[in-house]
This record gives structure tokens, sequence and C-alpha cells, in this order.
């Protein structure tokens, strides 16, 4: 098993489009459907595999195109310093005051680490400044334990 991590940031209006955050429903719509819907289906199974953004379930991450993979890790310890890495990047932009709490910071790092080392996926995000988000997600591979049907990117 090993960890790949992905890191979004954007504008919080791109980022409540949560329709291309989903995956699509498997059976498409039936053909009585109004146009506008189905054509609506068509664009959403068409870019939600292709879209940078987030995905609501976090193991989706890995049907996203691999170039949007930031590192790949062995260990879970490396995936959650990475993460912490990422926060204390952030930390000045952070819009909420008590997200700049470094030792609730340290506590999400090490809970990470605990997450990856039995299979679980990591996901945390917060708004930032101007309003903007923040999306940081460790993904597990090879299988996934959520979702064990998806591929490694990298293969």
């Amino acid at each position: 098993m090993h960890h790949h991590g992905y890191l979004w940031t954007g504008s919080k209006q791109r980022f409540d489009e949560e329709a291309l955050r989903r995956p699509p429903h498997p059976d498409a719509p039936p053909p009585e459907v109004r146009p506008e819907l189905m054509q609506r289906y068509r664009e959403v199974k068409s870019s939600f595999p292709v879209v940078d953004l987030p995905p609501l379930e976090t193991a989706y991450w890995l049907i996203k195109p691999r170039a949007l993979i930031r590192s790949t890790w062995e260990e879970p310890k490396e995936a959650a310093d990475w993460l912490r890495e990422r926060l204390a990047e952030y930390v000045p932009r952070f819009a909420s005051g008590g997200d700049h709490d470094l030792t609730r910071l340290a506590r999400l790092g090490e809970s990470a680490a605990e997450q990856l080392a039995w299979g679980g996926d990591v996901s945390y995000g917060c708004y930032l400044e101007q309003p903007s988000f923040l999306s940081l997600a460790l993904v597990c591979c090879s299988p996934n334990r959520a979702r064990p049907e998806l591929t490694c990117p990298e293969r």
C-alpha cells in the first residue's frame, strides 16, 4: 500500500459546484427526461473524472488525472508530515482564528498518520481569506479501503 497527496485551492464559488464533485449515477436518465437534464448528466459524466475539484468522497481522487498527485509515499508518517507542512504553509491565510492553533494542527498530523496506517483516507479542508478554500487529501492506494475497485492512477 502507498499514499497519494492532493492539494486544491480555489474560490469558494468554484468549490461549491457540487455536481462536478460527485460521480454521476452509473445509469443514465431515462430517454424521456427533459433535454437539459440529459445534457447536464452528460456534462457531469464527462467532466467528473478530469475536473481538478476535490471529490466529495476522498477515494475518488484516484480516478482523477495523475498530474493532480502532489506526492506519493510508502509510509503513513511521511504522508502525514506532508499534510502538516502544507497546513503550516497556509496558516497565515486561514480565515478562522481557531484554525491557527499549532497544537491542533500537530494533532491533525498525528491523527492522519494513524488513519493512514490502518488504510483510511484523510481529507481536510478549511476556508482561506478572499473567500477561498483549501482542500488537502491523503488517499490510500493499492487497494483503497473504501473503494477497492479504483485502480492506482500511476499504473
